[in-house]
């Protein structure tokens, strides 16, 4: 079976001023061990690193350009 790879951009969510910690979740919640979650984000988003660790993911966070890092989050078998 093939891993699943989600990607989500909330950059626009935060120009906004939406939170977008609930659509993270829903984006997370079906993910299953070696499946990917690829958050686009303005800036880096350590609180959710704890979050997700809890969760049983492992991150990878890279800055592309000023005001986007994109972090690559990977549910543990």
């Amino acid at each position: 079976m093939e891993n699943k790879i989600i990607e989500l951009d909330v950059r626009e969510d935060i120009k906004n001023k939406l939170e977008p910690f609930q659509k993270i979740m829903g984006a997370i919640k079906d993910l299953e061990a070696g499946d990917v979650f690829i958050l686009h984000a303005p800036f880096k988003p350590s609180p959710l690193f704890t979050v997700l660790k809890a969760k049983g993911f492992e991150h990878e966070a890279e800055e592309i350009e000023k005001k986007h890092w994109k972090v690559t989050f990977t549910k543990r078998g």
